[in-house]
């Protein structure tokens, strides 16, 4: 049986192979995350430099500025690892402009209707509030007596994102959903709302709640609840980076709440998380909880790039962002991240075996 060729070419280059790693550096808004995600990229090079060059490039955070970058970038470099804005990445998909393996670091605007298409030297790995709502989905039908679905969110965007992914799951399951969005006001949900939803769940008596909330905003939601009805969420119910639950003042109002987020701030024996580096902070500094998933999702990004640099088409990482599987290079390109699952136990959160 004959190999069909690959469907791009990789770097034919001798070594050094060389990576642009094309980050908003010159952007207030995305200033940080970009910070974050450069930070933890060159840690995991430092470690494992030898035949790959990397270099930084800035770009703001307009399309335009993204795609002129992109393509000097692309012209003097065997691989691109980035953009950082859905923006940039949607431009890039849509205008037609990937020239070399690229490696997108978020997820691209979706169209209202239809399917975006990815260009095939394109590979999407940026973390996603999505999926990780639909794992959560998974998790919780994997009790054979789940039925109704309350779906809590506000208004805010990744709320909304995430409720709609979950509730899309499930009923994809033949399982009832209802979406309920609540209203906050400087962070907090209101006290009409939360009354409004306590009245529901005692007449409609749903199986599970999903909330697409953080974790101040779960807690409201356990306290009007109760805690005999399952809680899931995603990652935004870990509000600490991993080293700050260690001095951090514990409360059981969350305990049983179930979640998802990757090893780097759930396993301080993992592997990986013990082979890199961990960004500096002061020794009276907490960490910011989504800086520390950036900086993770910088190393993963290295390890990825380090494998298509090496000609790998097809390959499975344990990241420190969770169980990768990446194909690349031969057909539709294709990016996996099974995260891990986690409870909150005693006022804090510990990672449980995956259940399929």
């Amino acid at each position: 049986m004959s190999i069909p060729p690959p469907a791009f070419e990789f770097p034919s280059t001798t070594p050094p192979a060389r990576i642009a790693l094309l980050l908003p550096l010159r952007s207030g808004p995305l200033l940080q995350a970009a910070e974050a995600v450069r930070a933890g990229f060159l840690a995991a090079w430092e470690r494992e430099r030898e035949g790959v060059t990397v270099d930084v490039i800035e770009t703001g955070d307009a399309p335009q500025d993204i795609l002129a970058t992109y393509a000097e970038a692309a012209a003097q470099h065997d691989i691109v690892v980035g953009p950082l804005s859905r923006s940039g990445v949607t431009a890039l998909a849509q205008g037609n402009a990937i020239s070399r393996p690229t490696i997108a670091l978020t997820q691209p605007e979706l169209p209202t209707e239809g399917e975006l298409k990815l260009p095939q030297q394109l590979l999407v790995i940026g973390l996603s509030i999505e999926d990780e709502a639909r794992q959560a989905a998974n998790w919780a039908a994997t009790d054979k007596k789940v039925g109704k679905a309350f779906v809590i969110a506000t208004a805010t965007a990744w709320q909304r994102r995430a409720a709609h992914a979950f509730a899309a799951q499930w009923q994809q399951k033949g399982k009832e959903a209802e979406i309920i969005e609540l209203t906050a006001s400087s962070g907090y949900l209101e006290a009409k709302g939360l009354s409004e939803l306590k009245g529901r769940l005692q007449s409609d008596q749903p199986a599970v709640l999903f909330v697409a909330l953080d974790a101040r905003q779960a807690r409201q939601v356990r306290a009007a609840a109760g805690r005999e009805l399952p809680l899931y969420g995603t990652s935004q119910l870990n509000p600490l980076a991993l080293s700050d639950w260690e001095t951090a003042e514990r409360t059981g109002d969350l305990d049983g709440a179930r979640f998802f987020d990757m090893p780097w701030q759930l396993q301080s024996d993992h592997p990986a998380v013990m082979s890199y580096a961990h960004a500096e902070a002061g020794a009276e500094q907490k960490r910011s909880a989504d800086l520390e998933r950036l900086y993770a999702l910088g190393i993963d990004a290295w390890r990825v790039a380090q494998a298509v640099a090496a000609k790998n088409n097809s390959f499975e990482l344990d990241g420190v962002t969770g169980k990768l599987t990446v194909r690349f290079g031969q057909g539709a390109p294709s990016f996996v991240r099974v995260q891990q699952q986690a409870v909150y136990r005693q006022g804090g959160v510990a990672p449980v075996a995956n259940r399929r």
